[in-house]
């Protein structure tokens, strides 16, 4: 028999984003999966592309798990929701100087080519997890391949899957370089999959449809998406004639642990699922951190800023006053609307600090760059030209709601529940999540109760860390992020030498 290993990678990145009927918050998540595959000598065509097929073998390799791609965005109309989204790029939202000048030398790595890819859609299960005569409804899931480096099963040649986040996957792609930049080194084929209810992969036929009611998105959630990725990476691998390829993350590992053998995550805030570590110890705690880190009269700005937006939108005209101060899009309604629109930008700048531009110290060298005659706020506001750059308004801005908006906020109010709360050693205004009050939002909203629980007993919990591994290396990486990128590979490269160790001995006991 002519055995070969199939290695799956799985990126899923995740940040901080706020919003109180404008307010969101985004975690840092970035998931790689490796999985190691069998290929037996029959050969077959994959829609194009020869490539041999492929029996697993399963091997046991425990990891913890880890956050699936999604992101948030709650509307309520009484409380703020901190809850963490999940995206390797912040999407939309992600904007002004430290976007467009970063982006492009990110989307533009020397490994990327939209022409080495090839597109193609699988006839996806509607409900995994339902006998029903309607679970068993389709609908087209979309998946990208590259093949351009693919060394074939003859050679053992591993496949690297990406597990898209909450967007079109054609968003993340140029950008997250791990794969196509580590493809070259392990001759591996490159996967990227969809997830369900975004970019073309909307159930239903539309997203007027797939995001009508609470029926129709009850089919959106993280174990039906865990699921999709199985059923694709098992259908490419039987087309490839690899019976089991790549895998999710850890989470994806932990139930299907016969397609995944191995699992590279960073940043991924399990432990916030479920009080596992107290709410206001969490995120905006390192939020501060870094913006202190970066500059402590910039964080004593900011953190006496939220006082002087209350005292003057107490007085007469004083709305009026902040509206004309920082130039918002409309006039303000309350003070909330402006505090909001910061504590999310600082948020994003924390989440996004990466090279070479580091938001956090353009929002601080804005706010240390005004005039020292300044008042507090006028000080702020020159932080947020300096993130945003220049703008006819800021605050409050117009914005169309995607698939993007009501999906995250649909999966924060039935299956991920994340508690944030805000403590008096930040910058930030203390904040106690509620989970009642919340569970009345979510109600009002879409008609069902969330499940705070259910992520940790359907998946358990883990703590990861930051996410800027996923991305496409560049000149400005600091040393340390250098250092671990190449620390991964180290790892990879030892669970494909105890894989073929494992699979030698195998061979050996084989009759022939």
């Amino acid at each position: 028999m002519n055995y070969s290993l199939t290695c799956l990678f799985i990126p899923i990145v995740r940040r901080p984003f706020e919003v109180n009927t404008s307010k969101y918050i985004l975690f840092p998540i970035c998931l790689y999966l490796i999985v190691y595959i069998w290929h037996s000598k029959h050969n077959c065509c994959l829609q194009g592309f020869p490539i041999t097929l492929i029996e697993l073998k399963q091997l046991t390799f425990s990891l913890q798990s880890s956050l699936l791609l999604i992101s948030l965005i709650f509307v309520t109309t009484s409380v703020s929701l901190k809850i963490p989204r999940l995206s390797p790029t912040g999407g939309q939202f992600i904007h002004g100087n430290y976007w467009t000048q970063g982006r492009p030398s990110e989307a533009s790595s020397s490994e990327f080519d939209n022409k080495d890819l090839q597109t193609f859609y699988y006839k996806q299960t509607l409900d995994h997890f339902n006998f029903r005569y309607d679970s068993f409804n389709n609908f087209q899931q979309r998946y990208l391949i590259n093949s351009k480096h693919w060394g074939g099963s003859n050679i053992s040649a591993p496949i690297l899957a990406y597990l898209g986040a909450e967007e079109s996957i054609d968003v993340d792609i140029p950008i997250i370089g791990f794969l196509p930049e580590n493809a070259i080194h392990f001759q591996a084929l490159q996967i990227y999959i969809e997830h369900r209810y975004y970019g073309e992969s909307i159930p239903f036929g539309s997203t007027e449809v797939a995001f009508k009611n609470a029926s129709t998105l009850g089919y959106f959630n993280s174990a039906q998406a865990i699921a999709d990725y199985a059923e694709i990476l098992i259908h490419v691998k039987k087309q490839l004639h690899a019976e089991h390829s790549p895998c999710l993350l850890p989470w994806f590992r932990l139930k299907y642990p016969h397609v995944a053998l191995g699992a590279l995550a960073s940043s991924a805030p399990i432990l916030y699922f479920d009080d596992i570590v107290p709410p206001e110890t969490g995120y905006y705690s390192i939020v501060t951190k870094d913006f202190r880190e970066a500059s402590e009269t910039c964080y004593q700005i900011i953190k006496k800023s939220w006082s002087e937006i209350d005292i003057i939108a107490s007085k007469p005209e004083g709305l009026s006053s902040l509206s004309k101060k920082f130039r918002t899009c409309r006039p303000l309604t309350t003070s909330s609307e402006l505090k909001d629109y910061l504590d999310s930008m600082y948020a994003r700048a924390a989440q996004y600090d990466r090279p070479p531009n580091y938001p956090v110290t353009v929002v601080c060298g804005g706010i240390d760059g005004a005039s020292s005659t300044d008042d507090i706020l006028t000080k702020i506001f020159a932080g947020v030209v300096a993130y945003t750059g220049n703008q006819s308004c800021y605050v409050n801005q117009p914005r169309n709601v995607t698939e993007r908006h009501v999906g995250w906020a649909w999966q924060t109010c039935s299956d991920m529940v994340i508690p944030i709360s805000v403590n008096n050693d930040t910058m930030f205004p203390p904040y106690k999540f509620d989970l009642d009050e919340f569970i009345n939002n979510c109600k009002a909203t879409f008609g069902v109760p969330p499940r705070p629980n259910w992520v940790t007993t359907y998946f358990g919990g883990h703590v990861w860390s930051h996410c800027l591994d996923i991305f496409t290396s560049n000149h400005a990486d600091p040393d340390w992020l250098v250092n671990q990128r190449k620390s991964e590979v180290r790892i990879i490269k030892g669970w494909m030498a105890k894989y073929f160790a494992d699979l030698q001995a195998l061979q050996q006991e084989i009759p022939r």
